[in-house]
């Protein structure tokens, strides 16, 4: 978590991301991607090389993709509207940080998250 959120305050100009692996009981390891998105100081987007490695790992055993991580440089680690737009429903985690602070959601419908109280470290 601490190197998240390092991550996250050095870069104060651009959203970070990254994706979560897991169990839907626990967060193991979080491992950053390119945000490929035409405007990163506003929006993220996986780089989408990054996702199909990650599932193609999973299928062949490997750790299973529960979720992703983001930054919000000058907002707040609530889901943005862009977020909620973007969410389907799917259980999947969605680590929200600034530079100095770190929230949980799960997407339980689409368009609609519930906040995961975790333990930060």
């Amino acid at each position: 978590m601490r190197r998240l959120l390092n991550e996250a305050r050095a870069s104060p100009d651009a959203e970070i991301c990254g994706l979560l692996f897991g169990s839907p009981e626990r967060i193991d390891t979080a491992e950053p991607a390119a945000n490929v998105a035409p405007d990163p100081a506003r929006f993220f987007e996986i780089d989408p090389a990054a996702l199909f490695t990650a599932h193609r790992a999973a299928r062949a055993g490997g750790a299973q993709v529960i979720g992703h991580y983001h930054s919000h440089p000058s907002g707040t680690p609530t889901p943005s509207v862009h977020d909620a737009d973007a969410a389907m429903g799917d259980g999947a985690y969605w680590l929200i940080l600034t530079g100095d602070e770190a929230r949980l959601f799960r997407s339980v419908a689409s368009g609609a998250f519930e906040q995961v109280v975790f333990n930060q470290y």
